[in-house]
């Protein structure tokens, strides 16, 4: 049997986490916190011809980073994604975003682009 062999969707609990083998919802290598300063870089991309504004350098957990991502969603009323530890939020909304997450106790800084 390789390593790489084991559960990986179960009818009962859904996916389930590679690493450690338990569902998604209960893994527990999700607890390790993402490595960083600490500091919120909210930075300007293009994408196919359209602006996006992707914050870095948070330190939260997996939950608590998609919780943040979908308040600042909701808040500029637009959509985005979180993935990679980051996240993306659609459009011109760097002020607002920068704003929101100074007031909830993050130091930010504006990042390239």
């Amino acid at each position: 049997m390789s390593k790489n062999s084991g559960l990986v969707y179960s009818t009962e609990h859904g996916s389930m986490c590679p690493a450690c083998r338990q569902p998604q919802a209960a893994c527990i290598c999700k607890t390790a916190l993402p490595s960083g300063d600490g500091i919120a870089r909210v930075g300007r991309e293009v994408r196919k011809g359209k602006a996006v504004i992707v914050v870095t350098g948070l330190i939260l957990d997996a939950a608590a980073l998609t919780a943040l991502g979908k308040q600042l969603k909701t808040m500029c009323g637009t959509g985005g994604t979180v993935k990679e530890g980051q996240i993306e939020i659609q459009g011109e909304h760097r002020d607002a975003v920068m704003a929101e997450l100074s007031k909830r106790g993050f130091k930010v800084k504006r990042g390239g682009g």
